[in-house]
């Protein structure tokens, strides 16, 4: 049996553009009907099934902005696309705001609307699969294995949800959150679990880019362009092309390059730095960002327009410290990793050090977790991670839970109102642990090597070594 055939509303007040574009529809297989205004197409789709639609901007007696509440309030999933002169390309952009699919300016290309509107239809079809599942429900039993993201907080299982709905399709993806949440790792399993797995995935650092080079590094550049161009290179969209893009920091990317991946975004073509020949790209682009474009719109550091076209699909990962209860499985899979690595065979953590684990407000997220329990894999005596093997501003005392970034809890003080310790006593003991965070800090740089390490903290090797033996660390030198 024949699949059933896609249905297309085109509705535009000039003739010679709908007839073009309704022939262009029906060759490449879709059932194709017109409206020469707004009104008619409202009327339209009230007394028939439509799949997605196409409309003008600006017409009489009804505006397509019209056309597209009427589509949506009768069908939430039904993709709709706007046909705009560039003149009216604010109109545009809120029509996305209201709910629009996509735009397309006139005069437009046929390939342009075929990649289009195949985007489109393929995330209506997602989105009536799963119609009947809640948005944050909960992930299959092999979500987190495929996925390859540990947690079952309610934000990462919300976090499960969106990857399953969204990895197989060409839609595009911003990933925003704070350093170290692990947008990168997001934006991989995006990519592993689609039909592009095998395919290259690229990854952009937007900020490690000078902005001179930008232009040269996303779309290439041929021989000759400028002083270095010695020969022709291809650009990170090209050899990205059937597979995945993804934009690490893409606040970073200067105005007049937001131009540039706003036609590319819209068009999948652009030209090498120096060349005259357009080239065709099938790239999945993800985004990703620490900042807050919303500000960053509002200062006029970032287009409205390219923000849009990004945020088709938000994934907001969650601070470390806005998942506590993720933070005992993440501590328990990074001594496993560390045991193999380090040729270590730890089999916990202590309680106490567990307590000021979980309690700590994690300013660097899970970046700074997993260098935390590196550190203390490599460097505990025990069977099991001891407090004194933390940093010292995780022993300092239990951290904030209400959100803060860690702040340590004043000394204890007796009923009197004086100190526990005499003031001496505890000045002797952070000093201790200080030096003792210094030294483990320049060993675990060194490798180990005591030489090196004396040299790095600026003492002696027999003063480091005695050192070492008052505050009872045991020498690793090899040298």
């Amino acid at each position: 049996m024949l699949p059933e055939k896609k249905q297309i509303l085109v509705v535009d007040d000039e003739a010679n553009l709908r007839r073009v574009l309704s022939a262009q529809l029906a060759r490449d297989g879709y059932d194709v009907h017109e409206a020469g205004d707004g009104e008619e197409a409202i009327a339209f789709l009230k007394e028939h099934h439509i799949d997605l639609v196409i409309t003008d901007l600006k017409m009489p007696k009804a505006s397509g902005m019209d056309v597209l509440r009427a589509a949506l309030r009768d069908d939430p999933s039904r993709p709709v696309i706007m046909l705009t002169a560039f003149a009216t390309i604010e109109n545009a952009v809120e029509a996305l705001k209201t709910g629009a699919f996509d735009f397309i300016t006139k005069p437009f290309d046929q390939n342009e609307v075929r990649q289009i509107l195949k985007k489109a239809l393929r995330t209506r079809d997602l989105a009536n699969a799963d119609a009947t599942r809640d948005i944050v429900t909960l992930p299959s039993k092999d979500a987190k294995a495929r996925f390859g993201i540990i947690g079952e907080s309610p934000a990462i299982v919300e976090v499960f949800s969106i990857l399953e709905r969204v990895a197989d399709t060409p839609t595009t993806v911003l990933i925003t959150g704070e350093s170290g949440t692990g947008k990168e790792l997001v934006a991989r399993a995006l990519h592993e679990n689609s039909s592009r797995r095998d395919r290259p995935f690229i990854k952009v650092n937007c900020a490690a880019i000078p902005k001179d080079l930008m232009e040269s590094e996303l779309f290439g550049h041929e021989k000759g362009a400028f002083t270095s161009a010695v020969s022709s290179k291809p650009g990170r969209f090209e050899l990205a092309s059937g597979g995945t893009l993804f934009l690490d920091e893409i606040g970073e990317i200067p105005n007049e390059m937001q131009v540039k991946l706003l036609r590319v975004l819209q068009e999948s073509e652009f030209e090498r730095v120096g060349g005259i020949k357009t080239i065709h790209v099938d790239v999945r682009l993800i985004a990703a960002t620490n900042r807050d474009l919303k500000k960053e719109i509002a200062a006029s550091a970032f287009r409205e327009d390219l923000f849009y076209r990004l945020n088709v699909v938000p994934i907001v990962l969650p601070a470390l410290r806005e998942r506590r209860t993720d933070i005992a499985p993440l501590v328990s899979y990074f001594i496993q990793k560390f045991n193999t690595r380090l040729k270590k065979s730890l089999d916990g953590v202590e309680p106490d050090a567990m307590e000021r684990l979980t309690g700590y407000g994690w300013p660097g997220n899970i970046r700074e977790l997993e260098n935390v329990i590196e550190r203390a894999v490599l460097f505990a005596d025990g069977q099991r991670i001891r407090l004194e093997d933390l940093p010292v501003e995780l022993r300092d005392g239990p951290a904030s839970v209400d959100g803060g970034r860690g702040t340590p809890s004043p000394p204890a003080v007796a009923e009197s109102g004086s100190p526990i310790d005499g003031l001496k006593e505890q000045v002797k003991a952070a000093m201790n642990r200080l030096e003792r965070d210094l030294i483990l800090r320049a060993l675990m740089q060194t490798q180990n090597n005591v030489t090196h390490a004396a040299r790095l903290l600026k003492i002696s090797r027999k003063g480091l070594q005695l050192k070492m033996k008052e505050l009872n660390l045991r020498e690793r030198d090899q040298d």
